[in-house]
């Protein structure tokens, strides 16, 4: 490949499936062809195999490259099992503690960097305004801006002292919307009064933090660039945040294969609106035909003279400007990976974000003659492939806590009188029935089958492991706890929380 090539690929982060780099992602890299990789669960396995996996692409690449993840904690985790998982974004705003939550992503970044990885898609800076929203949720610190900046300048902090870049998402806020972007095309309309006054604020204090790069929402704000979404907007990329704002560091789009952007332009002509909007890196994490269009879609503007090469030459500084600043010189090893202190952190932190919304006679089960049923309302995710399911973590959890404890686990999806049979022998052979939902708010079967268990119980302790929501949607439970998200550690602080090892102190940061 001749100079001009590698330079514009060096702009496209691309995925790939498999445990292992395929032949051609290493020929790509070994040519110059592309800026970089981004990780999914696809391509996890252990710790090991990650390092081994980055390692072979490193050693590939003609350039220094960067590897992308999303590893914010809570449930956007691509590094599970053999990793440190840590609570979510909503538990850490929940505990007040802005130092616990720069320690929490330090420590994320460490292990991060010892796999070798020095492109971290986190924090979320994102605003819980809307309790529909299907995408934010307990990605998001809260409902607070303040409280929102806070929290996103300290893992800023943290996990770019730990050697890694971090990503300040989704520009201009994702929160005021309630469709997902992955699915389709969402809209902000109405004043942009709330935007300044509250969605930019944590992107100023992004900004001031030195935040290495920003990544944009494909959400299209009516008031800002009627026809275009935000990752296409020159109005909101090189004016919004590049003027306004005074950003002058890299700025990445969301995956350009969302249907948000693909439902409405090719790869290759989004590819372009991106640049020209300002955008510098350019992430597509699927299909190798949209890769291919989108390089030589740049290729093709780029020797017509379309887009010019002093434009390329700008993002390619700012990309530079990354790969040397976070090139993980001092790695450390891949022992901490995992290790006890880091979960020791992890249990501290989803402790400190659990909240206590009710208490009543039912806290603590401290007998194991109680009779106990737990009552699992799973999720897509739960039932799905992203992790083991048999048995759930709360269940063996709660398990090994009370030996009388009978499970069930629970599909919100399945035929209503079905789950009312199982539910009610649940209710009857117990003194206290263990209610664990999973936003309720957002599925009418779910609440309304929680709703009938609280109703029906001698007692029911009520466990919101999702978005707080859930407990001001069900009534009747003798006990609420909020753990503001389900990752283990979480769950685990949960466990504790019903055994009476301690008594959740956080604060909710949404109104419910």
């Amino acid at each position: 490949m001749n100079a001009l090539a590698e330079k514009l690929g060096q702009l496209v982060i691309v995925g790939f499936e498999g445990l292992a780099p395929p032949p051609y992602l290493l020929e790509w890299l070994a040519r110059g062809r592309i800026g970089g990789i981004i990780l999914f669960a696809r391509n996890i396995e252990s710790p090991a195999q990650v390092k081994r996996l980055v390692a072979e692409c490193r050693s590939a690449a003609k350039h220094p490259i960067l590897v992308g993840i999303d590893q914010e904690g809570g449930i956007v985790a691509r590094l599970r099992d053999g990793f440190t998982e840590s609570p979510g974004a909503m538990a850490l705003g929940a505990s007040g503690d802005r130092q616990l939550a720069q320690e929490v992503a330090r420590a994320m970044g460490r292990e991060l960097a010892a796999l070798g990885i020095n492109w971290n898609y986190a924090p979320v800076a994102d605003i819980a305004h809307n309790s529909e929203n299907p995408s934010v949720g307990t990605r998001s610190v809260g409902r607070d801006p303040q409280l929102v900046s806070d929290l996103v300048a300290a893992q800023i902090r943290g996990f770019q002292r730990a050697g890694v870049a971090a990503t300040v998402k989704h520009f201009p806020g994702l929160g005021n919307t309630v469709i997902d972007t992955h699915d389709g095309p969402a809209r902000v309309g109405g004043s942009l009064s709330t935007l300044y006054a509250e969605d930019l604020l944590p992107f100023r204090e992004a900004i001031a933090a030195d935040v290495a790069c920003v990544m944009l929402t494909h959400v299209l704000y009516e008031e800002l660039d009627e026809e275009l979404p935000a990752t296409l907007s020159p109005r909101i990329v090189n004016g919004l945040l590049r003027e306004e704002l005074g950003y002058d560091g890299a700025v990445c789009t969301d995956c350009m294969e969302m249907k948000a952007i693909t439902d409405a332009y090719g790869a290759g002509e989004s590819a372009l609106l991106a640049l020209q909007a300002g955008c510098d890196l350019l992430l597509y994490s699927h299909t190798r035909a949209s890769q291919e269009e989108t390089l030589d879609a740049i290729w093709n503007a780029v020797q017509t003279g379309s887009m010019p090469e002093a434009r390329i030459d700008l993002s390619l500084s700012r990309i530079n400007a990354i790969k040397r600043r976070f090139s993980l010189d001092d790695a450390p090893s891949l022992q901490i990976v995992g290790s006890k202190a880091h979960r020791s952190l992890a249990g501290e932190a989803a402790r400190a974000g659990a909240v206590l919304v009710k208490r009543g006679s039912a806290l603590p089960i401290t007998s194991s003659r109680a009779r106990t049923s737990l009552i699992e309302i799973a999720s897509k995710q739960v039932l799905g492939a992203d992790r083991p399911i048999t048995p759930s973590r709360i269940a063996s959890l709660l398990s090994r806590r009370l030996a009388s404890v009978v499970c069930h686990r629970i599909d919100p999806a399945a035929d209503y009188d079905a789950n009312l049979d199982i539910v009610a022998g649940a209710i009857t052979e117990a003194d206290i029935v263990v209610l664990v939902t999973r936003n309720a708010h957002l599925n009418p079967s779910q609440s309304r089958l929680a709703r009938f268990i609280c109703d029906r119980a001698q007692r029911a302790i009520l466990i919101c492991v999702r978005n707080p929501y859930d407990a001001g949607l069900i009534n009747g439970a003798d006990s609420v706890i909020c753990t503001n998200g389900d990752s283990p550690p979480s769950l685990e602080a949960a466990v504790d929380a019903i055994c009476g090892e301690y008594l959740p102190g956080g604060k909710l940061t949404v109104e419910i």
